[in-house]
């Protein structure tokens, strides 16, 4: 009929039984079992075991169409409810008309069907953790329980995230905002143990019993708790693993309102905006919330309007702009904690092809609060060079800010070359020590793949080349100071010290920002420089690893970036980054695929510079607005 459970492999020839012949014509059994799982399976709607089907058949009048005088009825796709028989067109209106029969406490079916199947689950494996999903888990729009196997790096991230915070106080009380199948929060509890205590959430009712299955499936304890009800499931004592990870079915601001935890997560399915000032509220203080955003359309200034409606920023798309993604989400982070009169201090910031991943730790008081938005600030960005810097801090309007520029585009093109872009957070993007912790964590734990992001985060933080990058044992770096905030060892760390309002924190906020005032110098620099985007035209450019030596060299400070596998990050001016780049580049028709420098001296003439310039023009190369006005 039209509410299915499973279609058998057929042996001869047949039609689909829920489309007419003219759409879907005879096939055997493979093509039929392919079409039905693909098409009517995937979009259905499931009510108490049921499966209500779309269906294709002329069983619904359609409204007619009148095009030049002539009838056009076309017969549109639906569902038939399992309790009315009422015919739907939308599965979001199917789905609204089915939770109105249960309001109503008409849920007895009118239709007899066939049992629906034990179990149509497919079981996979991350991390020595197993878990149960949906046949389509990754198509969020069409299931409950969304699994995306290619977040497995951020999961390890926020993973090793969590196992620092873990070292410092023990035990923590963490909370995994929207669970779905649960992976996350299980992979918490399976290897931390005893030091967490792991609280999964969801608000949706199929995704809590999936959770509850998979908890089951690794042999952790079960704590139900909802709005009314506080159950206790769990397994036989003499099971392995004595761990209890407490299950909740509620709004994710509403949790994040009732109940105070260390470390809190949060990764809607988009932007995590609308959880933010929740996210603060209750979050315990020297606590880590962590974020992931997949509005990647909006971020990353494919939908600027969207960025401006959601974050309150105006970007556009430059050469950086997963790096404007993360100051964008930070800056709005930074705001939601200062509305709870909180500080953040970033650890970790990335953003890849498919997340921005932000992980703040919150520093409780007006004062750190006060600090962390005294570094949202507006960016000017060169539109015909890429230049860029933070605007001045003042509240006095300049008459023309493109001279805080460092190039003289504005000067020698006529027009508006400049955007203001913002508001960004202005500070720093990592913490050294704490990364080098997580990288201990992940070495420790096995976790392969996010090791080399993690070694290339680390260099990216100290600005540094990866030929000089070494680990330090991190229970020397727990006893020193970590940019600005002071973490002690678990056996230092008394229970007094993580209460708020002690004078213990009050004064260990107030040395954390002294000394966070004094090493500003000593972060990383902001934004960074693509090679290819500013290589010269008709000439071979360096290797990129030469090309960062020779920056060093220069007396710059230089590393790779993981936002960019052709980016560097340095504090060196643009104009000096193409001075270096154009030095060690050789022009094509001399060179061939040998690299050399390019003598281009301080002590050349006028007339030397002229010949020059005529030669690699005549050679089609384009030279940048320094070497034609002579100031190389």
């Amino acid at each position: 009929m039209l509410y299915l459970n499973c279609w058998p492999l057929l042996a001869s020839e047949k039609p689909c039984p829920l489309c007419p012949e003219e759409k879907f014509k005879a096939c055997y059994g493979h093509k039929l079992h392919r079409h039905l799982q693909n098409l009517h399976w995937k979009i259905s709607v499931e009510f108490e075991g049921y499966r209500m089907c779309i269906c294709h058949l002329p069983c619904r009048i359609a409204k007619p169409n009148f095009v030049a005088d002539q009838t056009f009825s076309k017969m549109g796709a639906h569902y038939h409810c399992i309790i009315c028989s009422a015919t739907i067109t939308r599965r979001t209106d199917m789905i609204g008309h089915i939770n109105r029969h249960v309001n109503k406490g008409e849920t007895e079916s009118r239709f007899i069907t066939a049992p629906a199947p034990k179990s149509s689950c497919e079981v996979l494996k991350e991390a020595d953790t197993d878990v149960q999903v949906l046949p389509n888990y990754f198509t969020p729009q069409k299931t409950d329980s969304y699994f995306n196997p290619k977040m497995k790096l951020n999961r390890q991230l926020i993973f090793c995230a969590l196992a620092v915070l873990a070292e410092e106080r023990k035990p923590i009380e963490c909370l995994d905002a929207f669970g779905a199948t649960g992976i996350m929060g299980l992979q918490w509890a399976k290897h931390l143990r005893s030091s967490v205590k792991v609280t999964i959430n969801d608000c949706n009712e199929n995704s809590v019993t999936m959770i509850q299955e998979n908890c089951h499936l690794n042999k952790m304890k079960v704590k139900v708790n909802t709005k009314k009800e506080d159950n206790y499931e769990g397994i036989g004592d003499g099971e392995e693993n004595a761990d209890t990870i407490e299950v909740t079915k509620m709004d994710a601001n509403v949790i994040m309102h009732l109940r105070s935890f260390d470390f809190i997560h949060l990764d809607p399915f988009g932007t995590s905006v609308n959880y933010l000032d929740s996210a603060f509220r209750n979050v315990r203080n020297l606590g880590i919330v962590s974020l992931t955003s997949t509005d990647i359309s909006s971020l990353y200034a494919k939908a600027q309007h969207v960025a401006l409606r959601h974050y309150g920023c105006n970007i556009v798309r430059t050469e950086y702009y997963k790096e404007l993604a993360a100051r964008t989400v930070i800056a709005a982070v930074a705001r939601s904690a200062a509305r709870c009169n909180k500080g953040i201090e970033v650890l970790l910031a990335v953003a890849l092809e498919h997340f921005v991943l932000v992980v703040v730790r919150v520093l409780r008081g007006p004062s750190p609060a006060d600090d962390s938005v005294k570094k949202i600030r507006y960016l000017i960005h060169c539109q015909w060079c890429e230049e860029r810097i933070f605007q001045k801090e003042g509240n006095m309007v300049e008459e023309n800010p493109y001279q805080q520029l460092p190039c003289d585009c504005h000067g020698s093109m006529p027009g508006r070359t400049a955007v203001v872009l913002g508001p960004l957070w202005s500070g720093a993007l990592f913490n050294t020590g704490f990364l080098r912790r997580m990288l201990f964590e992940a070495v420790q734990y096995g976790l392969d793949e996010v090791q080399p992001l993690l070694k290339t985060v680390v260099c990216e933080a100290e600005c540094t080349t990866s030929k000089n990058f070494s680990i330090h044992s991190p229970s020397d770096e727990n006893k020193q100071e970590e940019c600005g905030v002071y973490i002690k060892t678990p056996d230092m760390l008394a229970e007094s010290d993580v209460v708020p309002g002690k004078r213990k924190n009050n004064e260990m906020m107030r040395n954390a920002t002294k000394r966070q005032k004094t090493d500003n110098s000593a972060e990383h620099p902001a934004f960074y420089y693509n090679i290819h985007r500013h290589s010269i035209k008709g000439m071979n450019m360096p290797k990129l690893n030469k090309f960062l030596n020779y920056l060093s060299e220069a007396g710059y400070r230089v590393s790779r970036t993981h936002f960019d596998p052709m980016g560097v990050r340095t504090n060196a001016p643009l104009a000096q980054f193409k001075t270096v780049l154009m030095k060690h580049s050789t022009p094509t028709y001399a060179g061939g695929q040998t690299e050399g420098p390019l003598h281009l001296t301080e002590d050349v003439q006028v007339g030397d510079q002229l010949s020059v310039s005529s030669t690699l023009e005549w050679a089609g190369c384009h030279l940048p607005d320094q070497v034609a006005r002579g100031s190389v």
